[in-house]
């Protein structure tokens, strides 16, 4: 069952949102996010966290969690709640663009939880970011831009197909060499490695709209 979360970040297009609000039976706002879900015009099924951001109103007709653990943020307490509730996809709107300590901890987290659902994505007005398995290949348009950010630091034994710079049983490294801004050249794209944890962002339409 696929599961969408909304963050307290930067507010996602009232499109996109509606787009998987559409195919995701269970809308839960991480504390703030509920703000920003009513700002633009949706009611989440149900609002958690620690409420030191959430303003609740006397219309709102939705369940309101409090959580009080500070060994927890906003999203982990969102995404232990959808695990237990059953989903299975998640995808997480509004997780960036604010502070860059909590954009920065937000990619623990989803290190973290990336075992307990069978995907997690991070989206943005810019793309889609989420943790490869060992061996991931997808359709991909020529031209589309796409990143890899070694998350554990230092990730071996990579290999790609169909990017303009292709990686062959090569290294990605924090601070020594990383891999950004690469362009797909053929589909599908293909990548593999061996050990550490990679991540992938993949480019979307990089327009925003006013909020």
């Amino acid at each position: 069952m696929k599961g969408l979360v909304l963050c307290n970040g930067l507010p996602p297009k009232p499109s996109l949102l509606e787009s998987y609000l559409r195919e995701s039976p269970l809308f839960i706002a991480a504390d703030g996010g509920g703000n920003t879900a009513r700002k633009l015009g949706f009611a989440p099924d149900l609002v958690v966290g620690d409420l030191d951001s959430f303003t609740p109103s006397p219309d709102d007709d939705f369940e309101v969690i409090k959580d009080p653990d500070q060994n927890t943020n906003d999203l982990e307490k969102a995404l232990d709640l959808a695990a237990e509730r059953g989903i299975s996809h998640v995808t997480v709107l509004g997780v960036t663009g604010q502070r860059i300590d909590q954009t920065l901890k937000n990619l623990s987290v989803l290190k973290r939880y990336d075992s307990r659902f069978e995907s997690l994505v991070f989206e943005d007005h810019f793309g889609q970011v989420f943790l490869l398995p060992r061996s991931f290949s997808t359709e991909l348009p020529p031209g589309t831009t796409v990143s890899l950010f070694p998350l554990s630091g230092r990730v071996e034994g990579i290999r790609t197909k169909g990017l303009k710079y292709p990686l062959q049983n090569d290294f990605l490294e924090n601070g020594v060499r990383d891999g950004s801004s690469n362009r797909v050249v053929s589909s599908p794209v293909t990548i593999e490695y061996q050990t550490g944890d990679l991540l992938i962002f993949i480019a979307g339409d990089e327009t925003m709209e006013e909020f």
